[in-house]
């Protein structure tokens, strides 16, 4: 309630108040350094006081740093040496360190073994910081003593093995009850320690500077936290201090209207929160001094005025049903937060309760309103509730708030809505090249683009983390402003951003999403987002994709393979079929390849083509290869065994790039033809073309010494890669198996004569390495006699089998695969 101007805010007066209290109290010996700005009023540059081009922490001029040396770290002309500086900051000129006022949090001793001298001068650089921003009695000298124990403490949190940030809660908590709650104060609290703890209190050498850094910011977050619950325990207190004055002013006002009214006055006057009366009308009646201070004006100019004329911006929809209800004798009493305009134009947050008096009679007579100014803490929590919302890097909404605006638009009942889902492409490669700091500044540019984009109301940009950025849009044409938004993004990070002299190129990937509101989750809609986005990556990045459900369901089903894909091999749902390899010159089967297959309790069978891609991503397929391995050795000893007429059987067994490179290969390999008694000469390792291109000689060794050891090894789809046949000289293959492409044209007659001269050529290379030959993919006998023609060794296809059981191998078919 009230206008008026020209007398302080009560905010200025209790600063005004304090101001004198430390006037009086604080004198020589008081332990205010030289360059200390203490709260007295002395006037800047005057002995004791910062001059101009100081900040709060007392640097005198630029080139120096917070503790009055130079950047290189020494001395500057005339200043105090930075320990000394502390020393005289900690102790007063020439006198020891000042007695604490006040108990010490957890009964903690301020002279702690190890280390005493920099925790005060931790705690003098922390006192200089934060004291201009507390409301407490003590005097700097004093609260510096009271900040003895809480560096202690964060030292000792900091150098904990393991860590643990917990002890950091009761700092916060320790500096709520020094009355540390001023706007400005937390902040100031959490810079100190993010500047000046590792410097005065390092941990151990063990530690990198990450950790450390890591570790300092986990303190920060719980001294916040142990803050927040302190100022929250602390604001329950005095609210419910304040009901109880409420009731007990109630009443008091009640009696004294009906026994005394110069009783009643006395309660009105010494009252020292905010009190006014006003009729049933609203017509202010008469309002205490506390209220006119709050109002920065006089009683004069307040009463007379209506309660409904005091309408502000910020108030919640059932404020006036309320005042209504209070008025009409509805309710006897209610309480709410409420702002009004001050006389000066500012804003002044109030914890109002109001409560009818009723006549003799029981009619409503007059309404009674306490008042509290909670300007100050509701400053503090609006801050607190800004840095729980907005990324701390980019100053962006973070995924606390984008979440809180999503589930709202995915409301029943809302607006069409649309997402999407930003990630860049390659920043990897800038934090492992340039470094995290140069990837931090490049994530704050991308960011202030990305935020110029969103030019509507209704768009918001947010941070999810990381590399990762996100807008949400609503309206009816949300699809078609979500497409437009993601085109203004990605022409936005078209131009490099230039950092340290250097042009960095930024690309980036997008996923969209759009929708009637009600219809999806938040989690399913950013699923679909980031699942949309990476098919954006997999088509080359730089672009944008709109979501489509059927490739949602593939990955989705993919991802759910890849969770079963362990269980599966513990469980034995693993098989596997082979397919006679049969010898073109006379017809008969050579050997088998053991093609795996999964068994799937939903699915059914599945091909290696399902699943194969699933297990080298997870790293399965090195159990699951040494398995197949396994069976057929277990297998091919069998068969020979069984001493068939056919001759010697062999095995071919796929090894994949993973396989390839695992540093236990060639010991598996050698394991299981011990265990299995099978010859090295009747194992045959398949390594397809693209594998081992480009391989260095130390890949190569484990393949040669497999090579040595007598195992054979087979080029896979040959003619899919490179290609290269000069490097075929080097590599330590016996075999060459041609990929189907080659030999497809001979299916029928007349073959093409591109691919008999192509097939003829490698054949003829291939026996003048001393290499045999072996065509994938026979599925006519057409081609099957063209290939023996052209001097092919071995076949495989559907024209002979099918993959199968191994009881089969024997059983060739014969009959093209068309018909």
């Amino acid at each position: 309630m009230g206008i008026g101007s020209g007398a302080l805010s009560p905010l200025d007066t209790a600063a005004a108040g304090r101001t004198a209290g430390r006037c009086g109290r604080d004198g020589d010996g008081a332990g205010a350094g030289e360059g200390d700005r203490d709260r007295s009023g002395t006037p800047a540059g005057t002995p004791g006081t910062a001059g101009p081009g100081t900040d709060r922490l007392g640097t005198d001029h630029p080139g120096t740093d917070r503790l009055g040396t130079d950047c290189l770290g020494t001395d500057r002309p005339g200043a105090l040496n930075a320990h000394a500086q502390m020393d005289h900051d900690v102790r007063g000129p020439g006198g020891p360190p000042h007695e604490r006022p006040l108990p010490l949090p957890g009964g903690q001793d301020a002279h702690l073994p190890g280390g005493q001298d920099a925790l005060r001068r931790f705690a003098a650089v922390w006192s200089r910081a934060v004291y201009p921003a507390t409301a407490t009695s003590m005097t700097r000298a004093e609260f510096e003593d009271y900040l003895v124990p809480l560096a202690a403490l964060l030292r000792t949190a900091l150098r904990s093995q393991p860590f643990d940030p917990e002890p950091a809660a009761e700092v916060g908590a320790a500096l709520v009850r020094a009355h540390c709650t001023d706007p400005d104060a937390l902040s100031l609290i959490l810079g100190a320690v993010d500047s000046y703890l590792v410097l005065y209190c390092p941990p151990d050498r063990n530690l990198s500077d990450e950790e450390t850094r890591a570790r300092c910011s986990r303190l920060q977050h719980t001294v916040a936290a142990g803050f927040a619950r302190a100022l929250r325990e602390r604001t329950l207190a005095e609210q419910e201090a304040l009901s109880r004055a409420a009731l007990a002013a109630q009443a008091e006002t009640e009696r004294a209207l009906h026994t005394s009214e110069e009783r009643f006055r006395a309660v009105f006057e010494g009252a020292a929160i905010g009190v006014g009366i006003a009729d049933v009308e609203g017509r202010i009646m008469d309002v205490n001094d506390a209220l006119s201070r709050m109002f920065g004006t006089n009683a004069a100019e307040v009463t007379g005025r209506n309660v409904g004329e005091m309408v502000h911006p910020d108030d919640s929809p059932d404020v006036w049903g309320l005042y209504s209800e209070l008025v009409r004798g509805e309710r006897d009493y209610y309480r709410v937060e409420k702002a009004y305009y001050r006389g000066d134009g500012s804003v002044l947050w109030t914890d109002l309760s109001v409560a009818l008096l009723r006549d003799a009679h029981g009619r409503p007579q007059y309404q009674l309103a306490l008042m509290e100014d909670i300007t100050e803490r509701r400053l503090l929590h609006e801050q607190l509730r800004y840095e729980a919302t907005h990324d701390a890097l980019t100053g962006l909404p973070n995924r606390t708030l984008f979440f809180e605006r999503l589930d709202r638009a995915l409301a029943p009942g809302e607006d069409r809505f649309g997402v999407c889902y930003l990630d860049l492409d390659g920043f990897k490669a800038v934090n492992d090249s340039l470094g995290h700091a140069v990837g931090d500044r490049l994530l704050v540019a991308v960011a202030e683009r990305l935020r110029s984009c969103a030019e509507e109301p209704a768009e918001l940009v947010a941070r999810l983390g990381g590399d990762e950025f996100v807008a949400l849009l609503t309206g009816p044409t949300a699809q078609e402003d979500a497409a437009a938004l993601a085109r203004r993004m990605l022409a936005a990070l078209a131009e490099p951003v230039r950092l340290d002299g250097r042009d960095l190129s930024v690309r980036a990937s997008i996923g969209i999403v759009d929708g009637a509101s009600g219809e999806s989750g938040a989690a399913e809609v950013l699923r679909s987002a980031d699942i949309t986005m990476y098919r954006a990556k997999a088509a080359g990045g730089n672009r944008y994709e709109l979501a489509d459900a059927d490739s949602d369901a593939r990955v989705i089903a993919r991802h759910s393979l890849t969770n079963c894909l362990p269980a599966a091999l513990d469980n034995g749902e693993f098989f596997i079929e082979y397919q006679p390899l049969v010898r073109l010159n006379d017809g008969t089967v050579r050997g088998a390849e053991a093609l795996v297959r999964w068994l799937h309790p939903v699915h059914g069978v599945l091909g290696p083509d399902q699943f194969i891609p699933l297990a080298e991503s997870t790293g399965l397929i090195v159990p699951l290869g040494r398995w197949v391995l396994q069976e057929a050795a277990r297998q091919a000893r069998a068969w020979r065994s069984e001493g068939t007429n056919e001759g010697p059987m062999r095995v071919n067994v796929n090894l994949s790039p993973s396989q390839l490179r695992h540093p236990s290969l060639v010991a598996d390999t050698v394991a299981v033809l011990d265990s299995s008694g099978l010859d090295p000469s009747a194992l045959c390792l398949e390594v397809t073309e693209n594998a081992l291109i480009g391989a260095d000689e130390e890949e190569l060794r484990p393949l040669r010494q497999l090579a040595d050891l007598g195992v054979d090894i087979a080029l896979d789809d040959f003619g899919t890669g490179y290609s290269n046949l000069s490097y075929l000289r080097r590599l330590p293959v016996s075999t060459l198996k041609l990929d189907r492409s080659f030999t497809r044209g001979m299916q029928r007659a007349p073959a093409d004569p591109v691919d008999v001269k192509i097939v003829e050529g490698i054949v003829s290379l291939a026996h003048t390495l001393d290499l045999s030959v072996t065509v994938e993919g026979v599925e006519t006998g057409t081609q099957a006699e063209h290939l023996r023609v052209l001097g092919c060794d071995t076949a495989q296809g559907w024209y002979y089998a099918r993959p199968g059981p191994p009881e089969r191998l024997h059983t060739l078919s014969l009959v093209d695969a068309a018909s």
